[in-house]
């Protein structure tokens, strides 16, 4: 297997900033330029990672042809955690108000694991706002998960290892306001991971946007959960990626091309 470890977690953005949004100063960055007759293309990373250390990879290509939004949800990276809990309805809300913020009525999205969940409640809860979705190693349901994923088991190829650990934490350290605070940060996360999903199989017959579904043969959902996934989506597409698991997911170099081809 090719080691797909990041090296390049360190693309510059053409811009960043802080907004305040429900009570906290979100971090977003720009890359690319806008253009009249594309919609802006909003990126959202996984649990515990940062803008780079999910998309380094990607953002060369999504960025050379289309405006990238792409934030750091509460908690993560450059935006502090604040006392409220971790949900993915209140994660959902901050990313459509800074839209708000930014002008913005409606966008495309790349959402990968945390980020894709955050990105399939915003397609639910606000379709108008989401012109294509990507969600990239999600699930609907708690069901979807193996069982070495729910109750882990950390010999298992499908978690990460030791290293992905340490680009976590490393990721954390450089920008967290409060570096120390990454091992509590990581466990409130892991909760949030964990909490039941709370769609239904008729809220994903109600998806609108077109939609790509993303996963690894090795990721941590069963490959039939996606199948199911995608026959409830109207319209959706399903890409599995041979030998790739969840932490590869967002580095192999057939994703670009995939990713471009898909958004127009």
């Amino acid at each position: 297997m090719t080691d797909f470890r990041r090296t390049d977690v360190m693309t510059v953005p053409t811009s960043s900033a802080r907004t305040k949004v429900n009570g906290q100063e979100m971090y977003y960055e720009i890359h690319g330029t806008e253009h009249e007759d594309r919609r802006p293309l909003v990126l959202l990373h996984g649990g515990v990672q940062t803008v780079g250390l999910t998309f380094g990879t990607l953002l060369p290509t999504l960025s050379a042809e289309r405006y990238v939004i792409a934030p750091e949800l509460q908690g993560h990276g450059h935006t502090p955690d604040t006392d409220r809990p971790l949900t993915i309805p209140d994660l959902a809300t901050d990313v459509v108000a800074l839209l708000d913020e930014l002008g913005v009525e409606q966008a495309d999205f790349i959402g990968f694991s945390l980020g894709g969940l955050v990105a399939l409640e915003i397609a639910v809860r606000h379709p108008e706002r989401v012109g294509r979705l990507v969600p990239a190693a999600v699930a609907y349901s708690q069901d979807g998960f193996h069982d070495e994923v729910r109750t882990p088991d950390f010999s298992s190829p499908r978690l990460p290892g030791q290293a992905d650990f340490q680009e976590m934490a490393d990721a954390y350290a450089a920008v967290a306001p409060h570096p120390e605070h990454f091992q509590d940060f990581f466990a409130k996360c892991s909760a949030a991971a964990n909490a039941p999903l709370h769609w239904t199989a008729d809220d994903l017959r109600t998806l609108s946007a077109p939609t790509l579904l993303v996963i690894g043969d090795t990721d941590f959902f069963h490959i039939e959960h996606l199948a199911e996934m995608h026959r409830l989506i109207p319209d959706a597409q399903l890409a599995v990626l041979p030998g790739t698991t969840h932490m590869e997911l967002m580095r192999r170099k057939v994703l670009p091309p995939l990713l471009t081809d898909f958004l127009g």
